[in-house]
């Protein structure tokens, strides 16, 4: 028995010893396998490299060469596919003319595009020039000129002097210590969000809207203190929103006090009330978006497809009450006013764009 025992355990010490043996003879030959691949890999590519680029210039002047073929031999067939030509461009006259910028078409029109102004230019008054006529030319009133100047209530001017012009109507005005977007906005009779909206007005904190001392800001329809206007700024009061129900038109999304009107760099009008009321669908149509998607700018927001190429949005809202794809009737109460967002106080942001293009809501709200 003793034997027998002794037997087995030689055995699986042999098996044992017979693995571990080819174990070690495997690993030893898959390595210097490995090894050798690497060497002929590395005189492989060695190889390569030193063949590269050799074909590259007959490759590229062959490559083009074929391109050049190809175009004179489809050329003739793609100009029969002119409706009403049959023209072999080969045949063609070159001109030996410089064609002109110009046209003999009266009716012809060159539009020059105008970049915005972003900052108070100097401007050298010349003979024949009065305040009303700069004015216009910059597309500004003649107060606008008078405050930044320090002109007399007249306007006297003369040639040769130089009048320092806003990019907007309004005044300017150098931050001192102390000063806010709201004291700022209290001082010359307007809204803070409009001085927050004016796109080359900066700050040092865009959340707080911090500014720095010394900077210069465009305060658009501000009037200094004490100021008298030449023509006075009444501040629109909206109709109650809903009252007027007419086919095919817009009410009014809420009651309140215009704060901010229409312009180039803000495409809608600002609505504000204290009172936070609930902000209305202008008309039916289908709620598109509702929420807060990038979590600035205009907050939350509702925005409206009417079906018939016009689209509304309502921004800066403090609740809201729809969801994408409801459909709503004009008058519906959809959000609640508020100051979410790139935002000063309390107030609603309404947009009207048709076609893609964004209309004067005062053109359209009944």
């Amino acid at each position: 028995m003793e034997d027998t025992y002794e037997i087995i355990l030689n055995l699986f010490s042999d098996v044992k010893l017979f693995f571990r043996e080819l174990t070690s003879y495997l690993i030893k030959n898959l390595h210097l396998s490995f090894l050798r691949f690497e060497e002929g890999k590395g005189v492989f590519v060695t190889a390569l490299y030193r063949q590269r680029g050799k074909m590259a210039r007959r490759l590229m002047h062959g490559s083009m060469a074929g391109l050049a073929a190809a175009g004179m031999m489809l050329a003739p067939v793609i100009a029969q596919e002119f409706p009403g030509r049959s023209v072999d461009p080969w045949e063609i006259p070159s001109t030996s003319a410089v064609l002109s910028a110009t046209t003999e078409d009266p009716d012809t029109t060159t539009l020059v595009s105008e970049k915005m102004r972003d900052k108070i230019l100097e401007y050298t008054v010349q003979e024949g020039d009065t305040v009303s006529t700069i004015a216009e030319k910059f597309g500004i009133d003649t107060d606008t000129i008078i405050w930044q100047n320090d002109l007399n209530s007249k306007g006297t001017i003369k040639p040769g002097q130089t009048l320092g012009i806003l990019p907007v109507v309004g005044v300017s005005h150098k931050v001192s210590k102390g000063d806010t977007v709201y004291s700022i906005a209290k001082k010359y009779d307007t809204a803070p969000q409009g001085v927050v909206d004016f796109p080359f007005n900066s700050f040092t904190n865009d959340e707080t809207f911090e500014l720095a001392i010394g900077q210069v800001v465009i305060i658009p329809d501000g009037i200094p203190p004490k100021a008298a206007p030449t023509s006075p700024r009444i501040r629109q009061i909206t109709p109650d929103a809903g009252t007027v129900v007419a086919s095919g038109s817009f009410v009014w999304p809420a009651g309140g006090t215009i704060t901010q009107r229409f312009a180039w760099y803000h495409k809608g009008i600002d609505i504000a009330s204290n009172a936070a009321p609930n902000i209305l669908a202008a008309d039916s149509g289908t709620v598109v978006v509702a929420g807060w998607p990038d979590g600035y700018g205009y907050g939350n927001r509702v925005m409206i497809d009417h079906g018939n190429g016009y689209r509304t949005l309502y921004a800066h809202l403090s609740r809201i009450y729809v969801v994408p794809g409801q459909t709503v009737t004009r008058g519906d109460a959809i959000g609640k006013m508020g100051s979410t967002g790139r935002s000063t106080g309390i107030h609603l942001h309404f947009e009207v764009i048709r076609n893609g293009i964004y209309l004067n809501p005062l053109t359209v709200l009944q």
